[in-house]
């Protein structure tokens, strides 16, 4: 049995560099970043201020602000994010199709702004003051429950939670799902409102923060000799994926096929990645292979590149070690530089960046490379945008605790 092509047919997104796909997509070609003093509460006292806070999002566009009073904000994005992209998709849920249409949305931490409020009214109020919202509103599922209350979506519902790679694999989970014949098409993405003081101060006791409070736009430098930590953001990535045959048979336009997805684990350390970057190149080879993509064929590598100074060095080592002599040649760049890290949402913001690649022939660059480090050679896209075909893409993830993923982005092609 020939096994099922999975098409992309609609993006949207929520981000600190805009609130839906054109805007975002636009800043980043133009290398704008989204980083910028905190501004959801007072951080003066925190080591940390600088975050890539989602600004001007208003949720009771839509929902009503009674439902939004009761939503956390993770859920509010990823519902932006399905409205969008079901309308680029032009696909309606209707009776006929509710079963066939399934959803995972992916996060790291789920609903620690409505958690965080909540232990405050118990610590002032007492127990029967603690809204009887509070346990599904925290959930790592909420996103996807909401998104198929709204839409009526009877397909197959989970969340991925695998850190920093949770957004990558609920999109590669999705895919599975397709292939496996459980659904004909999946809502899948990432979604992250992470940027609270509890969560600032324990990345920032981890030294996994930079510090550069005084230059916000310029404090992450993926690869750059000069980085010290990653920027926390927020905001929300999804896709609509459909088998191929079943978007044509509805007269969608497809955008780019997901044609891989690989996924592995370090089994070495809490936090660091290990240092060979073994692991992490399977799971590069490994979606390669899935898709039938040889490692030359690759034209543009969406890394994952936070900018610590540890991790960096290590992603350069996997991608050589996955790609071999071609990555002296392939284009990388790094879109945290300007987003900031989504943390459980950075790997469907950035598949859904190497799927804009595609489409639109255009690289966006890394920002803040003012002195790439020699550790990391590869070819990096550095200050400006550029333009060049991009047949195929990859968007690699990597979380603590040693998770890897990895996803193939293609050309439809006709074979």
């Amino acid at each position: 049995m020939e096994r099922a092509r999975v098409v992309v047919t609609g993006l949207g997104v929520v981000s600190p560099v805009g609130l839906d796909v054109e805007s975002t997509w636009s800043g980043l070609v133009a290398g704008r970043a989204g980083v910028g003093p905190i501004s959801q509460f007072d951080a003066s006292e925190l080591d940390v201020r600088i975050a890539g806070e989602v600004r001007g999002f208003d949720p009771t566009r839509f929902m009503e602000p009674k439902e939004a009073r009761r939503t956390d904000r993770f859920t509010q994005f990823a519902l932006a994010a399905t409205a969008e992209a079901l309308t680029m998709a032009d696909l309606v849920v209707d009776e006929a199709s509710s079963h066939e249409v399934g959803v995972i949305v992916g996060a790291a931490v789920g609903g620690v702004w409505t958690y965080n409020r909540e232990v405050e009214v118990l610590a002032r109020r007492g127990a029967r003051a603690v809204s009887p919202f509070l346990i599904p509103s925290i959930s790592v599922d909420a996103p996807g429950v909401q998104i198929a209350l709204r839409y009526g979506c009877r397909g197959p519902n989970h969340s991925v939670s695998s850190a920093c790679s949770s957004g990558a694999d609920a999109i590669g989970t999705a895919v599975d799902t397709i292939r496996r014949g459980d659904a004909r098409a999946m809502l899948a993405g990432g979604s992250e409102a992470a940027i609270t003081p509890i969560a600032l101060a324990a990345f920032s006791r981890m030294r996994a923060l930079s510090r550069r409070n005084d230059e916000p736009e310029r404090a992450c430098r993926p690869f750059d000799a000069d980085r010290d930590g990653f920027v926390m953001a927020e905001g929300a990535a999804i896709m609509v994926l459909e088998d191929l045959s079943w978007a044509q048979a509805r007269g969608a336009q497809p955008l780019v096929e997901l044609a891989g997805y690989g996924a592995t684990a370090d089994a070495a350390h809490l936090t660091s990645p290990d240092e060979s970057g073994e692991s992490a190149a399977r799971c590069i080879r490994r979606a390669l292979e899935r898709a039938g993509v040889a490692p030359e064929e690759v034209s543009y590598v969406n890394a994952h590149g936070t900018g610590t100074p540890t991790g960096d060095p290590i992603e350069a080592r996997a991608i050589r070690l996955a790609l071999g002599g071609h990555a002296d040649r392939v284009p990388v760049s790094a879109s945290k530089s300007m987003t900031g890290h989504l943390l459980g949402a950075s790997g469907a913001i950035e598949a859904l960046i190497a799927a804009q690649a595609v489409r639109a022939g255009v690289i966006p660059p890394t920002i803040n490379l003012d002195h790439p480090d020699p550790s990391c050679d590869l070819n990096l896209v550095s200050g400006r945008s550029r333009e060049a075909p991009v047949d195929v893409a990859i968007s690699t993830s990597f979380g603590f605790g040693g998770h890897n993923s990895c996803l193939v982005v293609r050309k439809v092609h006709s074979h």
